[in-house]
C-alpha cells in the first residue's frame, strides 16, 4: 500500500526487511505498520532492536527518551524518531532540527527524513561510524 509522501510502500521507506527485530515506542492508540513484510520479529520492549519507530508528541519528550532508545539500536540499528506531520494538519513543537540537535549531542546522525504515514513524519537516526565501537 503506498504511503503519504513519495507513494512508496511504508515498509520500503522505513527499510524494513524479513528477520529484523522491530520495536514500536509509544505508538498512538491503534497505530500499526501498514503491510509489514512477512518475517519481522517483535523486539522485546527494552531489548535490542534492528529498527525502532519511536513516537514523540512534544519536544520535551525527546531528551528524556532518546538515549535509552539509541542504546537499544547500538551498534548498527536504526531509530525512526516520529513526530506529528504539519502537512497532515497536526500542530507540534517538534521539527527535524529539534530531533537532530538532540541526536547529534549523543552520537547519532540522521540519514533520511520521510512521511511515515499521513499523520507522522520521521527522521531515521543511526550511530555515527566512529561511535559504533
Amino acid at each position: 500500500m503506498p504511503d503519504a509522501g513519495s507513494g512508496r510502500p511504508q515498509a520500503a521507506k522505513l527499510g524494513l526487511k524479513p528477520g529484523q527485530r522491530v520495536g514500536l515506542s509509544d505508538p498512538p492508540p491503534g497505530w500499526a505498520l501498514a503491510d509489514p513484510p512477512a518475517g519481522l520479529l517483535d523486539a522485546e520492549p527494552d531489548g535490542p532492536a534492528d529498527v525502532i519507530i519511536a513516537f514523540f508528541g512534544a519536544a520535551g519528550e525527546i531528551a528524556e527518551r532518546l538515549g535509552g532508545l539509541a542504546r537499544r539500536i547500538y551498534p548498527a540499528g536504526a531509530l525512526w524518531a516520529a513526530w506529528p506531520r504539519r502537512a497532515g494538519g497536526h500542530h507540534s513543537d517538534i521539527t527535524d532540527e529539534v530531533i537532530r540537535a538532540h541526536a547529534l549531542s549523543i552520537g547519532l546522525v540522521d540519514v533520511k527524513v520521510a512521511a511515515i504515514d499521513a499523520d507522522w513524519s520521521g527522521l531515521r537516526l543511526v550511530w555515527r561510524r566512529e561511535n559504533r565501537r
